[in-house]
C-alpha cells in the first residue's frame, strides 16, 4: 500500500487536477470516473436491470409462495417499498453531499469514520462478488437446458457460464453510456413480457376470479412470514448502486435521488402486481400447493396455457438475457467499488486507474473477470451435486452467492442508515434534516430486524439441514469480510493517519493534496 508521504510527494507533478478535458488526474492518471455519461434514463435502466424482473417473478416469487406458504407475497413487496423508501430519503440525501463510486462504504466513512468505512468496503465488495457469481450459476444451468431442449445438443452448465464471462468483461472495458443502452434494451423486453403476462392471468382468472385476497393482511401470519421477507428484499437489490454512478452523471445532486426514489417505487409496485397476477393465474387457494409441484416452472406453465407455446418460448430466451443484465450491471458496480478503493489505497494503486480510451475502471472489471472465472471453475470440479445432480449450480452456487450477498446490502443498508444519522449530528444539521434522520432511524430498525431473520433461518434460505454448517458458514462470509475491513482499518489508522482520513474522500482527496502542495510551495 502507497503511504500517505508518497502520494503527496512532489508537487509538480500533480498538474491540475481537471485541466481542460474535465477529467481529474494524478501524475499523469486519470483519478475520477468520466462524468456527464450517464442522464436519468440511462442511470435508471442500468439500476433497475440488477433487480432482473423476469427472473424475480419466474425464480424468487414461485420459490417464496412453495417454501414458504405465504399467499399475501404482494402485501410483502408493498410493505418493503415502504421500508426502503424510508432509507432512500437519507441515503439520497448523503448522494447530495458524497459523489463516491465507493457509495456505501464513503457515505459509512462520512459518518462513521474511516475505519468502519473499510470494513464496509470489504463487504460491499464482497456481497455484489457473490450475487454476481451466484447468477453465473443459474445462467449457466437455464442455456444448457435451453440447448438440449431446442437443439438436443447437452453442454455442461459451466461452459455457457464461462462465455457469459467473457462477454460481460469486454462490455466492462467500453463507455457506461453504451452499457447502459445494452441494459435498457433487456431490460424494457423483460418488463413488456411480464406485462403482458400479468394481463392475460387478469383477463383469464382462475375459479376463484379475481381475488385480492393475496393483499389481505390475514395472509401475513405464520413463521414463514419474515423469512418471506428476506426472499422479497433480495429482489428490490439494485436500486440502492444509484449513488454508485454518481461521479459518471450529469447533474447527480438531482439525478441520483430522483433515479433513487423511481426505482424504489416502481419495483414494490411492479412486483407486487405481478405476484399478485400469479395468484390470479393460479388462483389464491392454489398458488401455494402449484408453486411447490412446479417451483420454477410456475410462471411458464400459466403462461403457457394461455399465451401459447412460442410467447413461452421467448419467455425462456428473456429469462436468461434477463440474468446477464443482471450480472453486467452488479460487474459495473464491483469494477466501481474496485476503483473507489483502489484510488483511497484500500486496494493497490492500480485498482484506482481507468482506462485511457473509455473510462471504465479497468482494473477492477479485471478482478471481478477472474473472481468469476476461478469461482464457476470451482463449482464445475467440486460441485457435481449427488450423482451429477444438474442442479447442482442452481441450488449451491446461485442459492449461496444470491443469499450471501443479499445479507450483505440488507447490513450495508442498515449500516447506512445509520451512518446517515451521525452525518447530520455532527454537522449541527440534525433540525434541518430531522425527518430524514427520523426516515432512516425508522429504515435502520426494519433493515436490521429483516438482517435479524436472515441470519435465524439462513438454513432456510439455502436449503439446508437445521443443523448445517451452512447456516453459520455462509453468513459468516460477510461478517469475515466486515472484521477483516476493519481490522485492516484499524492497522491504517494506526500506521498511516493521512491515508486513513482520506477514506471516503473519494477524489477529493486529490484536490486536498493539490492544495497541501501548493501551500507548501
Amino acid at each position: 500500500m502507497a503511504t500517505g508521504s508518497s502520494r503527496t510527494s512532489g508537487s509538480s507533478t500533480l498538474g491540475d487536477p481537471m485541466g481542460d478535458t474535465g477529467i481529474s488526474t494524478y501524475k499523469g492518471q486519470e483519478t475520477a470516473l468520466r462524468a456527464g455519461r450517464l442522464g436519468t434514463a440511462g442511470l435508471l435502466l442500468s439500476v433497475l436491470a440488477a433487480t432482473g424482473p423476469l427472473m424475480v417473478v419466474a425464480g424468487v416469487m414461485p420459490t417464496t409462495y412453495g417454501v414458504m406458504g405465504v399467499v399475501g407475497q404482494p402485501l410483502l413487496f408493498l410493505i418493503l417499498g415502504v421500508v426502503l423508501a424510508l432509507f432512500s430519503f437519507g441515503y439520497a440525501e448523503m448522494s447530495r453531499h458524497v459523489h463516491n463510486a465507493g457509495a456505501f462504504y464513503a457515505y459509512i466513512s462520512r459518518g462513521l469514520g474511516g475505519t468502519a468505512g473499510a470494513g464496509a468496503a470489504l463487504v460491499a465488495l464482497v456481497a455484489y462478488s457473490a450475487l454476481q457469481a451466484g447468477l453465473y450459476g443459474m445462467l449457466g444451468f437455464e442455456v444448457s437446458g435451453l440447448l438440449q431442449t431446442y437443439f438436443d445438443v447437452e453442454v455442461a452448465w459451466w461452459i455457457p457460464a464461462l462465455v457469459a464471462v467473457a462477454v460481460v468483461a469486454v462490455l466492462a472495458w467500453l463507455k457506461i453510456d453504451l452499457n447502459a443502452r445494452v441494459l435498457g434494451v433487456l431490460l424494457l423486453v423483460e418488463v413488456a413480457l411480464v406485462v403482458i403476462f400479468d394481463i392475460a392471468a387478469v383477463a383469464d382468472p382462475a375459479k376463484e376470479g379475481l381475488s385480492l385476497h393475496a393483499f389481505n393482511p390475514d395472509t401475513l401470519s405464520g413463521a414463514g412470514v419474515a423469512t418471506s421477507l428476506c426472499f422479497c428484499i433480495a429482489a428490490f437489490t439494485g436500486f440502492e448502486q444509484a449513488p454508485v454512478y454518481a461521479e459518471e452523471t450529469s447533474r447527480p445532486q438531482v439525478v441520483v435521488a430522483r433515479v433513487m426514489f423511481f426505482a424504489v417505487g416502481f419495483v414494490a409496485v411492479f412486483f407486487a402486481f405481478s405476484s399478485w397476477a400469479l395468484t390470479v393465474a393460479a388462483g389464491p387457494s392454489g398458488i401455494v400447493p402449484a408453486a411447490q409441484e412446479q417451483s420454477a416452472g410456475l410462471l411458464f406453465n400459466l403462461t403457457e396455457s394461455r399465451l401459447g407455446g412460442t410467447f413461452t418460448d421467448v419467455l425462456h430466451v428473456l429469462f436468461v438475457t434477463g440474468m446477464f443484465a443482471a450480472i453486467l450491471s452488479f460487474h459495473n458496480v464491483v469494477a466501481r467499488y474496485a476503483f473507489a478503493m483502489g484510488r483511497e489505497r484500500l486496494l493497490p494503486a492500480a485498482f484506482g486507474r481507468t482506462n485511457t480510451s473509455t473510462g471504465a475502471p479497468g482494473t477492477g472489471s479485471l478482478l471481478q473477470t477472474v473472481v468469476s472465472v476461478v469461482v464457476v471453475i470451482g463449482f464445475a470440479v467440486a460441485d457435481d451435486g449427488p450423482a451429477g445432480d444438474p442442479t447442482a449450480p442452481v441450488l449451491h452456487l446461485f442459492t449461496w452467492g444470491g443469499n450471501i450477498g443479499a445479507l450483505g446490502v440488507i447490513l450495508l443498508m442498515a449500516t447506512a442508515s445509520i451512518a446517515v444519522i451521525v452525518f447530520f449530528v455532527r454537522r449541527g444539521a440534525a433540525r434541518a434534516q430531522v425527518w430524514r434522520i427520523t426516515a432512516s432511524a425508522l429504515a435502520t430498525v426494519g433493515l436490521l430486524v429483516i438482517a435479524g431473520y436472515t441470519v435465524k433461518d439462513f438454513d432456510v434460505l439455502v436449503g439446508a439441514g437445521k443443523d448445517s454448517a451452512l447456516s453459520w458458514v455462509l453468513p459468516g462470509v460477510i461478517f469475515l469480510a466486515a472484521v477483516i475491513g476493519v481490522v485492516y482499518g484499524a492497522v491504517l489508522r494506526a500506521r498511516n493517519p493521512a491515508a486513513h482520513a482520506r477514506i471516503g474522500l473519494g477524489n477529493e482527496a486529490f484536490q486536498l493534496e493539490k492544495a497541501s502542495g501548493s501551500a507548501e510551495m
